[in-house]
């Protein structure tokens, strides 16, 4: 956590104000909101694992779990769809 940071949560603290930001709400949806797809892959490429607090990377993490098994339940349906009888010559290898 860089210094400025530091400072800014030390001042809130000694304030008695909360060291949570709020405004991240009115920036877009949270990870732990944002549906699985394409934007959800993005959004986690894109982010600084360094920069993300014990409670952010907890939600960091489970969006990625999240991520995963939407990518493995498309992969079933596609395999089920390669594999179903009746396809012709896509039928599934032994």
């Amino acid at each position: 956590m860089s210094p400025g940071v530091v400072d800014f949560l030390f001042r809130k603290l000694v304030a008695g104000e909360s060291a949570e930001d709020f405004q991240w709400h009115t920036e877009g949806v949270a990870l732990a909101e944002q549906p699985p797809g394409a934007e959800l892959a993005r959004r986690l490429a894109g982010t600084d694992l360094d920069a993300l607090t014990p409670t952010e990377l907890f939600h960091y993490v489970r969006a990625v779990q999240r991520l995963a098994a939407w990518a493995e339940a498309l992969r079933e349906e596609a395999v089920g769809r390669y594999c179903s009888p009746g396809q012709g010559e896509a039928a599934c290898p032994p």
